[in-house]
């Protein structure tokens, strides 16, 4: 299995002065993605495609060292007080309403979203969770788990790196994500609840499904999935095509998500950036009647 080609469409990106190596942040004996020609190596990799494969999503339980957990804990907890919160209704598809659908459509389907983000550009580049997210090796295994030939961090300079802080009593509402996969890394499990559940493959392009989106947000959750991940275990999910939320958790959770793309230059709609994180920058504006070739709403 030949190893996938990496580019990022800026220059390369050197780490800042003490970043923690690879070495200090994973468990490499359990996923040696330091040794890419190793046998060790690609069976790590069968193992997280057969997973995404089956539904869409997989779980790399422990991925961080036992011994740096508790820092990476403590790190997000003191950037959680910079998130930006979002109080208000949002439909599966971050979308306007639609006064010409009939009332019981997903698309005017608002649910409570209650959460806040820490913006990628509020994350020190000396962070564990940057470190990780820009090291060349890492960016590699997770191309060669998605089967892609080349992947690329997510340009958007807000959202391509965030920590998704849910407050005790808070959930995440059912949505599809911007880009087509991403990758998380719980920083912090709650005292209870908040579980990750999905519904694998729910729409794909040119065909949204809305009779299956609406079973689900009317409570039949009978293609729904349910997925608890404790803290250091990393998550990749193909969001785009599975709708998804995190149930409501007793505790602070908080879970750092890194976003990678297929294409360059990938960012985030210009409403759904304002309103999730409260603001936008100059990028977004300029990206804002650059449409998709996937003929999906979001």
């Amino acid at each position: 299995m030949p190893t996938s080609a990496l580019r990022d469409e800026r220059s390369p990106t050197s780490q800042a002065p003490g970043t923690p190596s690879l070495a200090r942040l994973v468990d490499l004996q359990q996923y040696p993605i330091d040794r890419q020609e190793s046998d060790a190596y690609r069976h790590a990799v069968e193992q997280v495609r057969t997973q995404l494969r089956q539904d869409g999503c997989a779980l790399l339980s422990r991925f961080i060292r036992d011994d740096v957990v508790e820092t990476l804990r403590q790190e997000s907890e003191a950037l959680a007080p910079l998130a930006y919160y979002s109080d208000n209704n949002v439909n599966p598809y971050v979308t306007q309403d639609d006064p010409s659908l009939p009332e019981d459509h997903p698309v005017r389907c608002f649910q409570h979203y209650t959460n806040g983000f820490v913006a990628k550009d509020l994350i020190p580049e000396d962070a564990i969770v940057k470190a990780l997210y820009r090291d060349p090796a890492f960016q590699r295994f997770i191309a060669d788990c998605l089967e892609e030939p080349v992947i690329y961090e997510f340009a958007d300079p807000i959202a391509g790196l965030v920590i998704n802080v849910m407050p005790d009593d808070t959930e995440l509402p059912w949505h599809f994500d911007t880009n087509e996969f991403i990758v998380s890394l719980m920083t912090r499990r709650p005292h209870s609840g908040g579980e990750f559940q999905y519904a694998p493959n729910i729409r794909r392009p040119g065909e949204e499904n809305f009779a299956a989106v609406q079973r689900i947000l009317e409570g039949d959750h009978t293609e729904v999935e349910s997925l608890t991940l404790n803290t250091g275990d990393l998550q990749l999910f193909k969001g785009r095509y599975s709708m998804h939320r995190v149930a409501s958790a007793q505790g602070q959770r908080l879970c750092t998500l890194l976003g990678y793309a297929k294409t360059p230059n990938m960012m985030g709609s210009l409403e759904h950036t304002e309103k999730i994180y409260g603001r936008v920058t100059q990028a977004h504006i300029d990206a804002h009647n650059q449409r998709r070739h996937d003929n999906l709403m979001g």
